[in-house]
């Protein structure tokens, strides 16, 4: 039988060890950042605060936020806090929105991110003479790169795919026999649909841990993934801001949230609408400040994932509640706040219905109109009758749990367009100046 990886003496220090170890590290960090990088020099000075200034965790509450706005200003190395010649790597978001937001990391910085991420691979329940299939995109993206770093260093073998190709990706996975895939779970939808295109069963494939991030998923989602590949579902966190995939992970015992890597990045909840740190245990944006990064410190950083902190269990590190929902992934749809991840639990209690889903925002005059393009699971039987029935039940859920009226529009099977990385769940066809105004 395969020997399961050991823990590192951290991951059960008591509490009182690892506060002292944050205090010291994130004085270290504020410090690192005020003396290096001119954008947080400036910010701190704005604010009237210096580093000196912190002599406990929570006089952190009184240095300032930052926020992509910071790192899109300083583009693209402004906020860089060592010289040019130590950076060893650059990775950048897409940029979809906007100029990219850029991060850099030192050689020290990278080897950290190995380590965490295999720590996270390890939580996951990987064990020794494992295979890890890669289906992350590979290039500025972090997914791809910080997951093979951190495989290899956890001593797994890795098959570094990537994204897209997917009916040679189901071939792979029959043909290589991996053990753990990590992939967005929008698009382990879609290799389990190509495996089944195939004649597969998925849930006899040779997978048994699916390591899924970089996209909000609710846990009907994470059911509805393991019953159909046969695996356990296991949420990672990471944003490229922070450092990448790896901040925090679900421990396989447990799958209760995942444990954020408090050794290494300090949290914080927040009211999104006044700054206000909230207590463990209320809901609010989750805000990072690193403490150990030396390319690109962050401090205070807004994440804009709204979820609460929560004791730990499978470690002595806190959680965080899944993340099923950011601030600026919220509609305003007739004056009511609606999260892709609300109507998305609706839908998976249909079963004669896909887990593929598009929002599709338009206006008819004043007024916002909401489309749900949904389609039928690709081994339905179901007769049209049935069909429009689960389209009706599904107008009613979303009426009745959510308070909007939703047309239903059923698709054919692969009517919807699938995600090779992170799922395009909302099209908002709405008027720019009227897409946050009630009626």
């Amino acid at each position: 039988m395969t020997a399961s990886l050991s823990l590192e003496p951290i991951e059960t220090a008591s509490r009182d060890e690892l506060i002292a170890l944050q205090l010291a590290r994130l004085k270290w960090s504020l410090m690192h950042a005020y003396e290096n990088s001119p954008g947080y020099r400036c910010k701190f000075d704005e604010a009237q605060v210096h580093p000196h200034d912190l002599n406990t965790l929570a006089d952190l509450a009184h240095f300032p936020f930052t926020s992509k706005k910071d790192l899109r200003d300083n583009y693209p190395f402004g906020m860089f806090a060592v010289a040019q010649d130590q950076i060893s790597r650059i990775h950048a978001s897409s940029g979809t929105t906007g100029k990219s937001t850029v991060v850099g990391y030192t050689a020290r910085d990278i080897d950290i991110w190995a380590n965490l991420v295999a720590r996270s691979i390890r939580a996951a329940g990987a064990k020794r003479g494992d295979k890890v299939h890669i289906s992350c995109g590979y290039g500025l993206f972090t997914g791809g790169l910080g997951a093979h770093y951190g495989a290899e260093r956890a001593g797994l073998t890795v098959i570094p795919f990537g994204s897209g190709q997917t009916e040679k990706q189901a071939q792979l996975l029959q043909d290589f026999r991996p053990d753990i895939i990590v992939v967005t779970p929008s698009y382990m939808l879609s290799i389990a649909d190509e495996l089944e295109r195939q004649g597969v069963d998925p849930a006899q494939c040779s997978l048994r841990i699916g390591i899924f991030g970089a996209e909000p998923w609710t846990n009907k989602m994470r059911h509805t993934i393991e019953q159909r590949m046969g695996i356990d579902a296991i949420d990672i966190y990471g944003l490229s801001e922070v450092m990448g995939p790896g901040v925090a992970s679900e421990c396989a015992e447990t799958k209760d949230g995942p444990t954020i890597w408090e050794d290494h990045f300090y949290p914080e909840i927040i009211n999104p609408d006044t700054g206000e740190v909230l207590p463990d245990g209320e809901l609010g944006e989750l805000v990072f400040t690193s403490l150990t990064k030396e390319a690109l410190p962050v401090i205070r950083y807004r994440t804009r994932d709204l979820t609460r902190l929560l004791p730990g269990t499978a470690r002595t590190m806190r959680r965080m509640e899944k993340v099923t929902g950011r601030s600026d992934d919220m509609m305003i749809v007739r004056g009511v706040n609606v999260f892709p991840t609300q109507i998305e639990e609706l839908l998976l209690k249909q079963p004669t219905l896909a887990p593929h889903y598009q929002i599709v925002l338009t206006k008819e005059g004043p007024l916002d109109v909401l489309t749900l393009n949904v389609e039928p699971r690709s081994n339905s039987t179901s007769d049209i009758a049935t069909l429009n029935l689960a389209q009706k039940a599904l107008a009613y859920d979303i009426k009745a749990s959510i308070g909007i009226n939703a047309a239903i529009n059923l698709l054919a099977v692969n009517g919807i367009e699938r995600s090779v990385g992170k799922a395009q769940r909302v099209i908002d066809r709405r008027d720019q100046r009227d897409r946050h105004s009630s009626p």
